[in-house]
Parts: C-alpha cells; sequence; structure tokens
C-alpha cells in the first residue's frame, strides 16, 4: 500500500490503487495518478474473472447442499 488509505477499498476494490507504483515511492511530487483506459479495463476483466470463480462455487456449494438433503 502506498501510505493513501483513504483511497483504498473505495466501492469495494480494496486491491487495486489508483495511485499507481510511481506514487509509492518517496519523494514522488504529484499526490494521485489516475488509471488509464487501458488499466481500467484489464482490473475489470480481472475483477470479472474472479466473479465468475466465485459464483461458479457457489453454485457448486448449492449443488453439494442438494445432493446431501
Amino acid at each position: 500500500m502506498c501510505g493513501h488509505g483513504g483511497y483504498h477499498g473505495h466501492h469495494g476494490h480494496a486491491d487495486w490503487c489508483c495511485c499507481g507504483p510511481a506514487a509509492c515511492g518517496p519523494g514522488f511530487p504529484f499526490g494521485r495518478r489516475f488509471p488509464t483506459r487501458e488499466e481500467r479495463i484489464t482490473w475489470l476483466e480481472e475483477y470479472l474473472k474472479a466473479l465468475q470463480a466465485e459464483a461458479e462455487a457457489v453454485e457448486e456449494r448449492i449443488a453439494e447442499l442438494k445432493a446431501a438433503g
């Protein structure tokens, strides 16, 4: 984390830093760096994959519960 705790975790995106790696170093003269369009697309694609994996796990658990009952 880069020390911008107030910016981390907004809208539930705790693993995504909008400050970028350059903003984490000492002496960086600028504060916040906004993500590029490509960075946002990449992050959203990764987030979608994680959501799909979670949905699949939930579906499997439901099937297990139905089979056991």
